[in-house]
């Protein structure tokens, strides 16, 4: 791969005039990718309105521009810039010297000791949610699991990050994020887009939504600064951080703009995560027979704890294999600074680089039958064969998700809790469809009953 622009465009179609690909993208983006892909390979230009726009399918692709020359390739992207009305400029929107040095700032904040003090917060409120379950369970009532999960990851982070039981506002919490993701989506998608300032009604509801994450995010910020207390959560971690390079912390802009990128992450992101592994366990059973057989073998009937992490094995590929299918961060963009070519293909400088991890990681050429479900694709010894980006759920390289660690530690540990006592079985003629949102999300929910075991 070199940066020479003699090479030739990649193959792909033409779309319509003016519009090029978008009236598709905007459709079925996941159609879209997969009808290219088959049509004309790991390489495909294509366009939207009047953006040149590359898809990346092979993962030594992937790991041209996310690792190996990944600092020709930024995130001056339409969808980074519209998720930044959201996000600020936090770890997951920002690019350059900024994004450097609030990731220097960060980092300590996420290393594995201090992570694993968080376990017992996770696993109380996974406890607390079962007992809820407990009723709805004698009663068999159906209930929109989704919406659970969203819950006690919020709860989870309000407590990580804040100390603090959201509990209560959740609901208006999850709401005004959906509201605000949702917006954001369709703005993306949008050949053009309103101004910020046109008083729609969309722009309204999307103010709303900020408001009420603002007025949370930013109340707990200043209410730290006034007392000064010395909580251990996320937050008095990244209030006392400090630049190695510099020795300065962050600003209270730049902390809400981190807060808020870990909220949306810590708390978006994992519970659909959780949500496709139970509807894929259920659509499975052999595979949960098997995960239970381990719970029982491991715990004893006892419940799980963060000694039991590395002992719960089959659990954590059950959560692998489901991240595989349904990755919930499922496609992100990045735009070359300086011309380049991948694979003998020209990329100019400006080109709307796509990469889905949905896409490649169905890519039959490193997953055999790839929509089969199966945890033991993730045993040791085949990872090790497999090309370390032909699986890339956290994205990858330097700018690959920092609380990687974290989703990965509670992610295992409910699965493990909730797992060991109720065995989750969908509801009949309930659709399951995908919300191609920023993340994956089941488009009506997930009504499944759950049964004590």
């Amino acid at each position: 791969m070199s940066s020479s622009l003699s090479a030739p465009s990649a193959p792909g179609p033409r779309g319509t005039w003016l519009l090029g690909m978008l009236p598709e993208f905007r459709a079925d983006p996941i159609q879209l990718f997969s009808d290219l892909t088959r049509d004309y390979g790991d390489t495909v230009s294509f366009s939207l309105f009047n953006r040149p726009c590359m898809l990346l399918r092979h993962p030594d692709q992937i790991a041209w521009v996310l690792k190996k020359n990944h600092r020709n390739y930024g995130k001056n992207t339409r969808g980074i810039q519209k998720l930044k009305a959201i996000l600020g400029d936090g770890l997951l929107t920002a690019d350059g010297p900024h994004w450097r040095r609030q990731r220097r700032i960060a980092a300590p904040t996420f290393r594995p000791k201090r992570i694993g003090g968080f376990a017992a917060t996770m696993l109380r409120a996974g406890e607390d949610m079962l007992c809820r379950w407990e009723e709805l369970a004698s009663r068999e009532q159906a209930f929109d699991v989704n919406e659970e999960m969203m819950t006690v990851t919020l709860r989870i982070a309000g407590e990580t990050l804040f100390s603090a039981d959201v509990t209560g506002e959740a609901r208006e919490l999850s709401q005004a994020l959906s509201t605000a993701m949702q917006i954001t989506n369709k703005r993306v998608g949008r050949a053009l887009d309103m101004p910020s300032w046109w008083p729609s009604a969309e722009n309204r509801a999307f103010r709303a939504a900020m408001a009420t994450l603002d007025e949370i995010v930013r109340g707990m910020i200043e209410e730290r600064r006034r007392t000064g207390e010395a909580e251990a959560d996320l937050l008095a971690m990244l209030i006392h951080a400090r630049d190695e390079e510099t020795g300065e912390g962050m600003s209270d802009a730049q902390l809400r703009d981190e807060v808020m990128t870990l909220l949306l992450a810590g708390h978006e992101t994992t519970a659909n995560a959780l949500t496709w592994t139970w509807h894929l366990l259920a659509a499975n059973p052999d595979c949960r027979a098997q995960l239970e057989a381990e719970l029982d073998r491991v715990l004893d009937g006892r419940s799980p704890t963060l000694e039991d992490y590395s002992a719960l094995e089959y659990t954590g590929r059950v959560i692998d294999e489901a991240m595989r299918l349904l990755p919930p961060g499922w496609l992100f963009g990045r735009a070359p600074l300086a011309d380049d070519v991948i694979d003998g293909f020209a990329v100019p400088a400006g080109t709307l680089v796509m990469i889905s991890s949905y896409i490649t990681h169905r890519h039959s050429e490193f997953w055999p039958d790839p929509e089969r479900f199966d945890p033991d694709r993730f045993l040791p010894a085949a990872c090790e064969e497999r090309h370390p980006f032909a699986y890339f759920p956290f994205s990858g390289g330097p700018r690959g998700c920092i609380g990687r660690g974290f989703a990965l530690l509670e992610l295992r540990l409910l699965v493990a809790q909730i797992a060991q006592r109720f065995r989750l079985e969908a509801v009949p003629g309930h659709p399951v469809e995908l919300e191609q949102l920023v993340t994956l999300r089941p488009l009506h929910g997930l009504q499944m009953t759950a049964y004590a075991r």
